[in-house]
């Protein structure tokens, strides 16, 4: 159980994770130190080798 949950992180109400690419702070994917929210993510997937299964 500890190595699936092992990325997480509880993150502090003062520390904001914002979009590396468009600055926005809501939607943002953190895990594997992503740190990109969901619309740039949808864009880039395939250039970092991410696939969609459907």
């Amino acid at each position: 159980m500890n190595l699936t949950l092992k990325w997480w992180r509880k993150m502090s109400s003062k520390e904001i994770i914002e979009c590396r690419r468009c600055g926005r702070k809501q939607g943002i994917i953190s895990r594997y130190e992503i740190n990109l929210c969901r619309q740039c993510f949808r864009e880039v997937a395939e250039k970092m080798d991410f696939k969609k299964y459907s």
